[in-house]
């Protein structure tokens, strides 16, 4: 006699709920609407807007405006919203998002530190399906909050900073207008890097190319006051490793004062020097040597001072060993 086989339960009352939040001081002083973006991921900014016109999202069972500030203790109420999943949602199976969680530096309650690898973007967008925050999204999914403190190219690894609570970011953004914040690059350039190099002061400008592509010049009338002091790490045959601290923050800034100074920086597609990357390439260089090695900074509950550091990746210490030392 044959045996049925178990039928799986499905629950079949998946129905999205009404939700409560009540406002800590982590999240008041924000606007209801960045707050609700924020929270609600995956939920399109028309249909929040909608919402909140319809008074189908309220505040101590009032309607409020978009532009409301929430306040300590208010009670949010967000009526049943089905959260449709994004197609190309972040798996944690992928082996880039995987291999992250190896590559973080420092974690507490308050921020990550992350080594972050070359070529990979800081968020999605221009076709990019997800950067590093959204997988970092994924690795931690009950985090409440995730936001980049500072940004990296995408060709640049190294230290990125990531705040976990709202104060946080603001503690840190304002340690970076007040210039608290100390980053230190390695880069490998093109010739002799002279001793006296030491700091680079040319004005930058952003400049739009015919054919679409953003690229950033040098400009002492109308660009911006930059500047970017070096240190001579290490001398090699045609090459030389710098320690760069940039002082001001300017998109591209130490690979446009390399550039300018005559030693571009290896393998930079926008600002390089044809010649250096074909030998560095011959020597198996495939991405920008360009790696934010530390970063300084004041941990914004303790107020202890930190320096984490993050090591060469391994590709670019086999490259340094190829060469020959002067």
């Amino acid at each position: 006699m044959s045996q049925k086989p178990d039928k799986t339960v499905v629950q079949a009352d998946e129905r999205p709920k009404v939700r409560y939040i009540t406002i800590d001081s982590e999240d008041a002083g924000q606007r209801v609407d960045n707050f609700l973006l924020r929270t609600l991921k995956g939920v399109p900014k028309s249909h929040l807007y909608r919402l909140l016109r319809k008074g189908e999202i309220r505040v101590n069972k009032k309607r409020i405006k978009p532009v409301y500030k929430l306040a300590i203790d208010d009670i949010l109420r967000i009526a049943p919203i089905r959260v449709s999943e994004k197609k190309d949602a972040v798996s944690t199976g992928l082996n880039i998002v995987a291999n992250l969680e190896k590559q973080i530096l420092f974690e507490d309650d308050r921020l990550i530190v992350i080594n972050k690898p070359s070529g990979m973007a800081v968020h999605g967008g221009s076709g990019l399906s997800f950067g590093l925050i959204e997988a970092l999204r994924a690795l931690r999914p009950d985090a409440r909050m995730l936001e980049l403190v500072h940004r990296l190219d995408r060709d640049t690894s190294g230290c990125l900073v990531v705040a976990k609570k709202r104060s946080a970011l603001r503690h840190l953004h304002e340690q970076l207008r007040n210039k608290k914040v100390q980053k230190f690059y390695h880069a490998l350039v093109k010739g002799h890097w002279p001793t006296k190099l030491t700091r680079v002061t040319e004005g930058l400008r952003k400049n739009d190319l015919k054919s679409g592509e953003r690229v950033v010049i040098v400009d002492n009338i109308n660009g911006k006051e930059s500047e970017t002091r070096f240190k001579v790490l290490e001398r090699y045959r045609g090459a030389t490793l710098v320690r760069a601290f940039p002082v001001t923050g300017r998109t591209h800034q130490i690979r446009v004062h390399c550039q300018v100074s005559g030693h571009a920086i290896a393998m930079d597609a926008k600002y390089g020097h044809e010649d250096f990357d074909a030998e560095m390439k011959g020597k198996g260089l495939k991405r920008l040597f360009l790696h934010a090695a530390s970063i300084e900074f004041t941990h914004p509950l303790t107020e202890e001072r930190l320096k984490i550091e993050a090591p060469l990746e391994p590709s670019l210490e086999k490259l340094l060993s190829k060469l020959v030392r002067e």
